[in-house]
């Protein structure tokens, strides 16, 4: 598919990456009215789903992903969910494992390439809920599941009709690598800090699996996921949890109307998370390459966010 060439033009002050970053993090603000749902996932642990609905009954749903350290309530989340339940959809913001207040079961958590719980979530709003239009939308971690998932196996269920993914980070060693630099260093050190705290309750309940002194060595988000995410979810270190949990070897594979939004400001993106090449040959893949944005960054008027209204529009279009 051709590459889509972007409207965005934010205003002077939004151009700087840096600023739309950590304003949208820190200062963005949504009012909206969530129920939570807790459901049993296939290995015995649970996630909690926020629902947010539209006025009167609809047969359409949002699927929303966070990123990393992120929740169901966050405004990237529940700004997409107010826009589509504005416009007739129904919105589900999913809390990935230990990210709802309250420590998941298992010594695993949630990763970027875990699309079995995707799975699961997905099963639950098409056997108990009934929807007939399904539609995807991650933000970074959550980005890189949804297009792992749609890309890695034969067919996808026939509700999901369109997907988008917002600040994908499709080669993770890429965009670790990035991470670690010194323009990224505050971010770097703001997740590595949550994390490690997240891990410290969790070693609480798994002494046998982790010991204090290994958390103790954890000095960068590389020695996180050698430690803790490898060991964890099955991968031999963290390369390799890069190497297989990594949407891009998938996106060839993608049969599903799917859009990505990766601004060319992003300093979280290495270059290869700009699939030119994947999205030229792929007729599903939708590429949009905004000059501006940061990480997901992408501050519009009245609160909108651009890749939301561009994420509602780009369902409305695949639908018809």
């Amino acid at each position: 598919m051709p590459i889509i060439e972007s409207t965005y033009k934010p205003s002077f002050l939004f151009k700087n990456g840096f600023v739309s970053t950590v304003y949208s993090g820190l200062f963005r603000r949504v009012q909206l009215t969530q129920e939570r749902e807790r459901i049993t996932l296939c290995d015995g642990d649970f996630l909690d789903l926020d629902w947010s609905y539209a006025k009167g009954k609809t047969d359409k749903l949002i699927i929303l992903l966070h990123g990393l350290e992120g929740s169901g309530n966050r405004p990237y989340m529940t700004g997409a969910a107010k826009l589509f339940n504005e416009n007739g959809i129904d919105a589900v913001c999913v809390n990935f494992r230990g990210c709802s207040g309250e420590t998941n079961l298992k010594f695993r958590s949630y990763h970027s390439g875990a699309t079995e719980d995707l799975v699961d979530v997905i099963s639950h709003v098409l056997n108990e809920k009934k929807y007939t239009d399904v539609y995807l939308k991650g933000i970074s971690l959550g980005a890189n599941m949804i297009l792992k998932y749609l890309g890695e196996r034969e067919a996808v269920p026939q509700e999901i009709k369109a997907a988008i993914a917002v600040s994908a980070p499709c080669y993770l060693y890429g965009s670790a690598k990035e991470l670690h630099t010194i323009k990224n260093k505050l971010y770097h050190d703001r997740f590595l800090k949550h994390l490690s705290k997240a891990l410290k309750n969790k070693q609480k309940r798994f002494q046998e699996d982790l010991s204090l002194e290994q958390i103790e060595s954890i000095k960068t988000l590389f020695d996180f996921d050698n430690i803790y995410t490898s060991n964890a979810h099955g991968f031999k270190n963290g390369l390799d949890y890069y190497e297989q949990a990594s949407s891009l070897q998938f996106l060839p594979k993608i049969k599903t109307p799917t859009l990505i939004i990766n601004a060319l400001n992003d300093s979280f993106l290495s270059h290869e998370c700009y699939p030119v090449k994947e999205a030229k040959n792929n007729p599903f893949l939708h590429l949009e390459m905004p000059k501006y944005g940061g990480h997901v960054g992408f501050i519009s008027k009245k609160n909108v966010y651009y890749n939301e209204k561009r994420a509602l529009e780009f369902v409305q279009t695949m639908v018809k």
